[in-house]
Formats: structure tokens, C-alpha cells, sequence
């Protein structure tokens, strides 16, 4: 957090002009004063809570790629299992994602992936029974699921790759296949799997519990990102659930179309966190590390490499709060979250760059936090659509020529 301290005076010739103190938020665009009071009174409890409990919590977790089950309750106690569920506005659920992020970006992950793929799928497209069963769980915390879609050997093509198989045998379904880069995939509850019916072709959601013979899930192990999110390797071996597991609203692929976009979006509100979290950082270092006999804000290119930071976070965040203004009006369309996502990545990718040279040697080491943002960011950069995709993407859109398919 930004302290309001450190007020001082430049000379310039003879002349000598009072500087005003540092100004006391990172969002100069005043993007919270959008929120109804109520909600803004709340992002900044939370806010106030992730940077207190979580912030620092979260570097040794992160630094043994164990997960912290022991914050999941507090972060329970501050509604961040249901966001989906519990009535806020769309501004509001993004702001959240990018203080979760400016925390801690794999937390963000979870916290994500959690509300807008796996409570949101079995809120919208499970059945009642289904959602009375997983939803007070999940809301709470006390239970995860994982959303097991991407393969191996298909990322970027899985609508049309994907190879996991199911097969009807009376009342029951039979699971075949592998998913990879399965976040959560080992601590879960159940998995949402994603596979394709063998009598119609077409690929179905599934609920498959995590302690069902031949569910077997690997951590992926020696990331250089998010490595506090257990990401799995998973082998379905002749899994068999009954067949209420079928998700009613998730017989075709493209019923789950609306709920893949938004989470797409949402890594913009993630990219936005995480360069706060670098102008947080970094201008904490620069006005208290000395070099040449004065404080590193003195220099001229520092202060460039921070006014930089800055500008790319806000135009990040204000570019998702007008995403967040089209999907609250149900306008939003792929192109849009495509290119929200590819532009507040790429920028994410250059301020925590700009962030590990201005802590020099020290920017490459997570004791001093920027060398963990430095990992995450590329994974923010690649996963939900790489930039390549999403950017290909936008293109066809204004195009309407297609590079890929």
C-alpha cells in the first residue's frame, strides 16, 4: 500500500517549489468511486484484508508450490467464494479479482477460476439438485472444484481437439482420457471434465469426484508461475459416475461459450492487479533504497520506469472497467474479452519487467516480491488463450479472415 509520507523540496536554479506528498492511491483514474457506496465500502474492507493477511502469507507458499488451505477460510469470511452468486455488480467482482491479484496472482487464480468457471457453470447450467448439493460448499470454501478441459495434446484447438470420451452404460457414464494444467486438479472435490460422447459427437460436462476409481491427478511441478495453484496432470481410467452427473445444461459445448468468455476477460481484471502490486513494490523501494548518496525516486530514470508502471496499470484498469460496463449491459462479445485480455497481459508483462530492473539485483529474488510477480506475469500472459490467440482473435473479428481455422 501506498503511505502519504516523504514530502520534500526540489531545487531547480535558485529557485526552490514545495512538492506535494505522495499521492495516497495507485488509481489515479479514481476507478472506485464508480462502485454504489455500499460496494466501495466493502472493496475496501477486503482490499484492506488482502494486503494485511495475504500479501505477505503468501511468499513462502509460493516459494514451496504448497497450497495454503489455512487462508481459505478467512478469504470465506470476506464473500470471495461467492462472487458469482451473491448479487454484486460486474465493476464490483472485477475489482475484486484485481485485489486478489495485487495480494497474490495464483490466489487470484483460484479465487477465479472458482467463481466464474465452477460455481458459475453448476449455478447456470447444473441442476437443482446439483446446486444444492455443491453450491453452499463452494461458496464457503470448505469445498473446491477443478475445471478439467484442456488435454495434453490439445490447448488452443480443444474445441475441436478435444479427445476425453464418454460412454453411457445404463445408468452410469464411463470417463476416458487425460487433462492437462488442471488448477486445483489434486486438492479437489470433484472435477467439471469436459469429454466427448461417443453415440452423438458432441463434447458434455461432466461432475466427476475426485475419489472415484480411476481418477488419478499429478502436480506439475517446477513452475515459474502461480506456483502456490496446484495445477494437475489428470488420467481418467474407465471412471464411471451416475448418470445425474451429467451437467443438464452442458450437453453441447457451446452452452458453456458465455461463461469461458467472461473468464477470459477476468485475466484483464488479474493483469490490472498484478502491475499495482509492481508500482506498490516498486515505489516502496525506490523512496527507501539509497544509491549515489540519495534516495533511487530521485533519478530521473526511475521515476520514468514508475510514472511507466503507473500508466500502464491504470490504462489496464480503465480499459476493464469499460468491459465491465459492456458485460453488465450483456453486450460483451469474445472479441472484446480477447482483446482486453491479450492488452492488459502485455502490459502486465512490460511493468513487472520495468519493476525487476528498477530493484536491480534484487528484483530477481521473491524476498523482495518482484521476482514472484516477474514468473506469474507470463503465466497471465499464456493461459486462458495465449496472446498469439486472442490477439488472432480480434483480428479475425475486424477482419474477417481467420488465421487459424
Amino acid at each position: 500500500m501506498l503511505d502519504e509520507k516523504a514530502a520534500g523540496t526540489v531545487t531547480n536554479g535558485a529557485a526552490s517549489e514545495r512538492i506535494l506528498p505522495p499521492y495516497p492511491e495507485a488509481d489515479l483514474m479514481h476507478v472506485i468511486d464508480l462502485l454504489p457506496p455500499e460496494e466501495r465500502a466493502r472493496y475496501l474492507e477486503v482490499r484492506e484484508f488482502l494486503q494485511a493477511r495475504i500479501r505477505a502469507a503468501s511468499i513462502d507458499y509460493w516459494n514451496r508450490e504448497e497450497f495454503p488451505f489455512g487462508l481459505l477460510a478467512d478469504m470465506a469470511k470476506f464473500g470471495l467464494g461467492g462472487l458469482q452468486t451473491d448479487g454484486s455488480s460486474k465493476l464490483f467482482k472485477g475489482l475484486m479479482y484485481t485485489e486478489v491479484a495485487r495480494a497474490d496472482v495464483s490466489l487470484s487464480a483460484l479465487v477465479g477460476i472458482h467463481n466464474e468457471l465452477i460455481v458459475g457453470m453448476i449455478d447456470e447450467l447444473g441442476s437443482p439438485e446439483q446446486k444444492r448439493k455443491w453450491l453452499p460448499g463452494l461458496e464457503a470454501f470448505t469445498q473446491l472444484g477443478a475445471f478439467a478441459l484442456t488435454e495434453p495434446d490439445h490447448g488452443s484447438d480443444i474445441a475441436g481437439g478435444l479427445s476425453t470420451t464418454a460412454r453411457r452404460d445404463g445408468g452410469e457414464w464411463v470417463i476416458s482420457g487425460a487433462k492437462r494444467w488442471i488448477g486445483a486438479g489434486t486438492i479437489a472435490d470433484f472435477a467439471l471434465v469436459w469429454a466427448r460422447d461417443e453415440s452423438d459427437g458432441h463434447i458434455k460436462g461432466f461432475i466427476v469426484e475426485t475419489d472415484r476409481p480411476g481418477y488419478a491427478a499429478t502436480k506439475i511441478s517446477n513452475k515459474i508461475g502461480l506456483r502456490i495453484m496446484q495445477n494437475a496432470d489428470i488420467v481418467l481410467d474407465e471412471v464411471r459416475i451416475p448418470s445425474e452427473n451429467l451437467l443438464p445444461g452442458a450437453t453441447e459445448f457451446s452452452r458453456a461459450n458465455d461463461l469461458l468468455r467472461d473468464s477470459r476477460a477476468w485475466v484483464g481484471w488479474q493483469a490490472a492487479g498484478i502491475q499495482l502490486a509492481a508500482f506498490d513494490i516498486a515505489r516502496s523501494y525506490a523512496l527507501g533504497r539509497k544509491q549515489f548518496g540519495k534516495e533511487l525516486a530521485r533519478f530521473q530514470l526511475i521515476q520514468q520506469q514508475l510514472a511507466d508502471i503507473l500508466g500502464n496499470a491504470n490504462a489496464s484498469l480503465s480499459m476493464m472497467v469499460e468491459l465491465a460496463r459492456i458485460q453488465q449491459a450483456g453486450k460483451l462479445e469474445m472479441v472484446q474479452a480477447a482483446m482486453c485480455k491479450a492488452t492488459t497481459t502485455r502490459l502486465a508483462r512490460s511493468s513487472v519487467a520495468m519493476g525487476r530492473s528498477l530493484l536491480g539485483g534484487n528484483g530477481i529474488t521473491t524476498d523482495y516480491e518482484m521476482g514472484k510477480l516477474f514468473g506469474d506475469a507470463e503465466i497471465l500472459y499464456t493461459y486462458e488463450g495465449s496472446y498469439e490467440i486472442n490477439s488472432m482473435i480480434v483480428a479475425r473479428a475486424v477482419t474477417g479472415k481467420s488465421a487459424f481455422v
